[in-house]
């Protein structure tokens, strides 16, 4: 990091931990827009609900309030690790503080695949409860459209070694106890599972399709801004951090519902998408496709600087030689969404996910393996915007990855609803596309 970046992060620092959230903002976006970091921060204004897509701001790991309890932050100089990556915050409210669960251990690696080992569902059982407390309370900003008669949306929680999240799942009315595809949907930064579910549409389409939907939430005791720590290490590995929650998670709910096991999805929307790549690479035997809306490729970042710089450049390759990427570990159909006007996270990160899901380089290939087929197909909205879709199959026609680049979109869900933060409605519509190429790629048949 350059000397005027890092005066500039440790004056946001000491804003933020003043609370002057406002101005610590508006100093990280003149940096970022190559201003002087270290002029006085000039007065924001507050947000009004309707994001910004350059609004890409960094912020304390604890919210002021918390200084207290980690006094030793306040001795010594700031470092990278002070800071988390954030995307626009809206103004102040209230936060809810997590459920402090108690710990379990890991669910026990099944002996017959010790690469990937499967989680054991039946492990998890006891775990699963009707979640009481601060996460029962209505979750802010939007709220899902009315419930059809016979669908639920309930509100639970998970605890494994890592932590303890809660999570809205969505049942619909066709639910009798009979299997049924799941998506994990991970929202953004200061999303929650309601807003998520609400801007996304996800509910009403499942109900269409007979899916269940779940909705991991975030809390801000991990993250302040309550973004899915796709940045850091120790929540990037298997069996390890966040990506150890949400697949716990996912499991819990196979075993409290029925579950199609060959039709389990992920997708999210920015730290979101961030997170679902890193699930998808590191429980491929998990999710059978994955879906990721302005997000990242696996392991581009480590810490701030390399955070700030995929963000921002596009341009980012895995971090360390052994890093997996899907084609390297199992296959794994994914669907890229990305707004070709996105100045929060750039657009050539859509290319780097596609490029993580291609198969191996031709010197690394099965030789006379044939190279992927390519299909470009250019559309409009009616009255929205205009896209390029990029199919790349195999040649027996079987999906390897979608790519829809949307011109003039910015950092937005693409066809969302205006009843949820972040979201674009002029289309085209991200989360019918998604449902579609999921549920046309559910995991192929396994021998024995």
């Amino acid at each position: 990091m350059n000397a005027p970046m890092n005066s500039a992060m440790l004056e946001a620092l000491r804003l933020t931990r003043a609370g002057q959230l406002l101005e610590a903002t508006a100093l990280i976006q003149r940096t970022l827009n190559g201003g002087h970091g270290t002029e006085p921060a000039a007065g924001a204004t507050p947000h009004t609900g309707t994001p910004v897509e350059h609004d890409v701001f960094l912020m304390d790991a604890e919210p002021a309030g918390h200084r207290a309890t980690r006094a030793r932050r306040e001795d010594g100089p700031a470092t990278d690790a002070d800071f988390v990556i954030v995307d626009p915050e809206p103004a102040a409210r209230p936060r809810q503080q997590p459920r402090r669960g108690p710990s379990a251990a890991a669910a026990a690696a099944s002996p017959a695949r010790p690469a990937w080992p499967r989680f054991d569902g039946a492990a998890l059982r006891g775990q699963w409860q009707p979640l009481h407390g601060p996460f029962a309370q209505p979750m802010a900003k939007g709220a899902p459209a009315p419930l059809p008669e016979g669908a639920q949306f309930l509100t639970a929680s998970f605890t494994n070694h890592a932590g303890t999240r809660a999570y809205r799942l969505y049942v619909p009315s066709a639910y009798h106890g009979q299997p049924l595809p799941l998506v994990v949907m991970l929202h953004g930064c200061t999303q929650d599972p309601d807003d998520f579910a609400a801007g996304t549409k996800m509910n009403e389409l499942a109900e269409k399709r007979h899916c269940l939907v779940l909705y991991p939430a975030q809390t801000g005791g991990a993250n302040v801004s309550k973004c899915w720590n796709w940045f850091k290490g120790g929540d990037q590995q298997r069996d390890q951090g966040e990506p150890s929650i949400i697949a716990g998670m996912t499991c819990q709910v196979c075993d409290s519902h029925a579950v199609d096991q060959r039709r389990i999805y992920v997708a999210g929307l920015s730290a979101g998408g961030a997170m679902a790549m890193t699930m998808a690479v590191t429980y491929p035997e998990l999710y059978a496709a994955v879906g990721i809306h302005s997000g990242l490729p696996h392991a581009v970042a480590r810490d701030l600087p390399s955070a700030l710089a995929a963000m921002q450049q596009g341009r980012a390759a895995p971090l360390g030689g052994d890093a997996r990427t899907i084609a390297g570990a199992q296959a794994v159909a994914a669907i890229v969404f990305h707004g070709d006007r996105d100045t929060t996270v750039h657009p050539g990160n859509g290319d780097q996910v596609i490029s993580q899901c291609m198969p191996p380089t031709a010197p690394q290939r099965t030789q006379g393996a044939p190279e992927p087929r390519v299909t470009v197909q250019r559309g409009q909205v009616p009255q929205g915007h205009a896209y390029t879709r990029t199919l790349y199959q195999r040649i027996d026609g079987q999906a390897i990855a979608e790519h829809w680049l949307i011109h003039g979109a910015g950092h937005a869900w693409s066809g969302g609803s205006a009843s949820g933060s972040y979201t674009d409605p002029k289309g085209p519509d991200a989360t019918g596309e998604m449902m579609r190429f999921f549920l046309e790629n559910p995991r192929p048949e396994v021998a024995g």
